[in-house]
C-alpha cells in the first residue's frame, strides 16, 4: 500500500497523531509524559513551530501544529525518534515504540483549525476518562482557559483571539465553545476520516480532490456560532419572568445564536410547539 501523501508548505497547519506499536502504551508513567513534553518543547523551538492544541492519551497523542517553514517531516522524525530512544533506555526495551509513521492531516486555517482544536481536547471526554476536559491534566485545555500557566511550547494566542481581544472574555467563550462540543453533533467523523480537513477549494488546491477527502460545506455554519453565550447567560437577564421578555430572548437564542427550538424548549421546560409558534412570522 502506498504511503500517505505528505503535503508541506510554509504556514501549513496539521493535526498530527501517532499510535503505539501494536496499540501499546507510549507512556508508562508521568515521568514519561514530562519527558515527551520536554522533547516536544525542544522540537517546537528548533523548527519554529506553533503548537495550538495537544492531548496525550495512553497509547497515542494528538497535536495541532502550524509550520511556518514547511518542515513537519523533519520535526516529527526528531520528536518520535528522540522520545523513543529515551523511553527504551528508561524502560530497558528495544524495538519500535510507535506504529509506523505518524498521521499528518492537513487542516485549513480559520474555522477548521478551531474545530480540530476542540476535537483534540475532548478526546479524554469521548474516551470516558473524565467528565470534563478541565479534569484532564495532559492536554492544552487547562492552559488555554487559564487554569494553569501555559506550557513553554504552547501558543494560545491565535485560538483565544478568535473569541475576543480580551483574554478573560476569550477564555470564557472558548470554554462555552468546547462545552458545546460535548453536547452537540460535531464533525468528529469528518476529522477522523479525512486526509485534508478544509473547504473544497482548499482540498482542490492541495491536490486531493476526491470523495474521501472532500470536506463538508456545513463547517462554516457550525463555526459561525463559536463563542455564543450559553443558556444560563441568555435567560438570566432582569425581567425574564415577564412572558414578553422571555419570548424576545427565545427569538434571539434561535435566530441570532443558532440554538435549535428543541434545545430552547428543553432548557425552559416548554413544549416544542410553544417555541415553534413564537418563531413563526406574522
Amino acid at each position: 500500500m502506498a504511503r500517505p501523501l505528505r503535503v508541506e508548505f510554509p504556514g501549513a497547519v496539521y493535526h498530527v497523531t501517532s499510535r503505539g506499536n501494536a496499540r501499546k502504551a507510549i507512556y508508562l508513567s508521568d515521568r514519561d509524559r514530562y519527558d515527551f513534553l520536554d522533547v516536544l518543547h525542544r522540537v517546537v523551538q528548533r523548527y519554529h513551530w506553533l503548537c495550538h492544541s495537544y492531548c496525550l492519551m495512553g497509547n497515542h497523542y494528538h497535536f495541532l501544529f502550524e509550520t511556518p517553514e514547511a518542515n513537519l517531516s523533519r520535526g516529527m522524525r526528531q520528536l518520535n525518534g528522540v522520545y523513543s530512544q529515551s523511553f527504551n533506555r528508561r524502560h530497558r526495551r528495544v524495538g519500535h515504540l510507535f506504529q509506523g509513521r505518524y498521521k499528518g492531516q492537513l487542516v485549513e486555517h480559520g474555522s477548521y483549525l478551531l474545530e480540530v482544536a476542540r476535537y483534540i481536547v475532548l478526546n479524554p471526554v469521548r474516551a470516558k476518562m473524565v467528565r470534563s476536559p478541565a479534569d484532564y491534566k495532559w492536554s492544552s485545555y487547562r492552559s488555554t482557559v487559564g487554569l494553569r500557566q501555559a506550557e513553554s511550547f504552547l501558543s494560545t494566542a491565535w485560538i483565544l483571539n478568535q473569541f475576543a481581544s480580551n483574554n478573560q472574555t476569550a477564555r470564557r467563550r472558548y470554554q462555552v465553545f468546547v462545552r458545546q462540543g460535548m453536547n452537540e453533533n460535531t464533525l468528529t467523523g469528518e476529522i477522523n476520516n479525512s486526509v485534508i480537513f478544509g473547504s473544497e477549494a482548499f482540498v482542490q488546491t492541495h491536490g486531493l480532490d476526491n470523495e474521501k477527502t472532500r470536506l463538508l460545506s456545513e463547517v462554516p455554519r457550525v463555526q459561525r456560532f463559536a463563542g455564543r453565550p450559553d443558556f444560563s447567560a441568555l435567560f438570566t437577564e432582569p425581567g425574564l419572568s415577564l412572558k414578553t421578555e422571555r419570548n424576545r430572548m427565545i427569538r434571539i437564542a434561535c435566530e441570532e445564536y443558532g440554538y435549535t427550538m428543541t434545545e430552547v424548549a428543553r432548557h425552559l421546560g416548554l413544549h416544542y410547539s410553544t417555541v415553534s409558534k413564537l418563531l413563526k412570522p406574522g
